[in-house]
């Protein structure tokens, strides 16, 4: 009889189980900067066709949830590699990163306005990219190393499958002293 296993799970190399390989780190922040301007970029032309037909915050508000919803999708499938769609504990987890990276240039702006009462559109703008581009990175490290983790191999798992301790083997003379 063949001794048995703890891992029952297939090995990684077999068809079943194959998964994508996931991208390096910088592969998937390039894909992850393409995917999220991009779509920044569509969404900046949507929202003043959608706010033909409703308040220019409302539309605003729509194509920030559809375009957040759209960029989680290609974050899980394209950018980080996971293999299959993102569920709604993703979808919320990217939301709240969104919300966050929203928040810090939001609060730049702010300290800016704080700093210096009539700042020059120049200044405005180097701020505001600034904040943008370091709340982009923190994004872009939260969703890799929290959110889309479950797509690559842990480190912690074990590479081999592991064998259970033997058992010691009773012999008569071993029963004898025992009795």
């Amino acid at each position: 009889m063949e001794p048995q296993t703890a891992d029952r799970t297939q090995s990684p190399s077999s068809p079943s189980l194959a998964s994508p390989a996931a991208p390096g780190p910088l592969a998937s922040f390039v894909r992850f900067v393409v995917c999220g301007g991009g779509i920044g970029v569509l969404s900046s032309f949507a929202v003043p066709l959608v706010a033909m037909t409703m308040p220019w915050a409302v539309a605003n508000a729509v194509i920030t949830v559809a375009s957040t919803l759209l960029c989680t999708e290609l974050h899980a499938l394209f950018t980080f590699g996971t293999g299959r769609r993102p569920g709604w504990r993703r979808h919320l987890q990217s939301s709240g990163s969104a919300a966050a990276a929203y928040a810090v240039t939001c609060a730049a702006m702010f300290l800016l306005h704080v700093i210096q009462s009539a700042p020059g559109m120049l200044t405005e703008q180097a701020v505001y990219l600034t904040a943008s581009g370091l709340a982009g990175i923190g994004r872009f490290l939260v969703l890799r190393l929290f959110v889309f983790t479950s797509g690559r191999k842990s480190t912690l798992r074990p590479r081999h499958s592991v064998l259970p301790l033997p058992r010691p083997v009773l012999t008569q003379a071993a029963v004898a002293t025992t009795c």
